[in-house]
């Protein structure tokens, strides 16, 4: 099996990893009650998505 040549520097090694970091959630108001809430997804507060009720919420 072939063994490498020389030791990779952690710079470089580092540098071939660099987009592997986490991004950042897209994180936005919901319309209906003013509450952050992930994009794409029902409101966990008052149950609405796309302007209409979906779920709902026990209080």
């Amino acid at each position: 099996m072939a063994q490498p040549k020389r030791r990779i520097s952690r710079t470089r090694r580092d540098k071939r990893r660099a987009h592997r970091a986490l991004k950042a959630q897209n994180v936005m108001k919901c319309p209906n009650c003013a509450k952050p809430v992930l994009a794409h997804r029902v409101c966990p507060e008052c149950g609405f998505y796309n302007g209409r009720q979906v779920v709902t919420v026990a209080e």
